[in-house]
């Protein structure tokens, strides 16, 4: 019986071995076929290129800048907490507000040596990307996507930095 169990045993492991030798190169043809998600140099750029006319649009008060990067649908929100209640809310507006803020002057107040912008593009997926901006006296998180073949900011969510003492 010792012998029936010890020849089924070194069967089955040939049998895996082989499967396994057989299989690797197979699986190597079949994921390096796969489409992948990974992110262009191109698409890199222009997600840096939109999120800089965002801010830097901003700063210049160039509503053409802003509307360029922006979404039609685009909501910014910032969560605020009512200081009678101690609730939290949620003010948000939409691209024609930005736009037409920038256009009133924006961030045209603020002076050059203020005008923080630095950008870090957190992560792209296929047809959408996550970056962050710090600017002077906030933080945007900025929702990207690929829309008719260019990248723009679809929603931004933003809270402001702490008061220095």
């Amino acid at each position: 019986m010792t012998h029936i169990v010890d020849r089924h045993q070194s069967l089955s492991r040939a049998i895996v071995t082989t499967i396994a030798t057989a299989a690797t190169p197979l699986l190597l043809v079949v994921f390096a076929a796969a489409p992948t998600a990974a992110q262009t140099a191109a698409d890199s750029t222009a997600i840096r290129a939109t999120a800089m006319d965002y801010i830097e649009g901003w700063y210049a008060g160039d509503a053409a800048r802003m509307e360029r990067a922006l979404h039609p649908e685009l909501a910014k929100r910032v969560v605020t907490t009512d200081a009678s209640m101690g609730r939290s809310q949620l003010e948000s507006i939409g691209a024609m507000t930005l736009v037409l803020r920038t256009r009133a002057g924006g961030g045209s107040r603020t002076p050059p040596e203020r005008q923080q912008k630095d950008l870090r593009i957190l992560d792209i997926f296929n047809n959408a990307a996550v970056a962050k901006i710090i600017a002077s006296d906030w933080v945007d998180y900025l929702e990207l996507a690929k829309w008719n073949g260019r990248w723009v900011i679809v929603n931004v969510l933003w809270e402001y930095k702490p008061k220095s003492p």
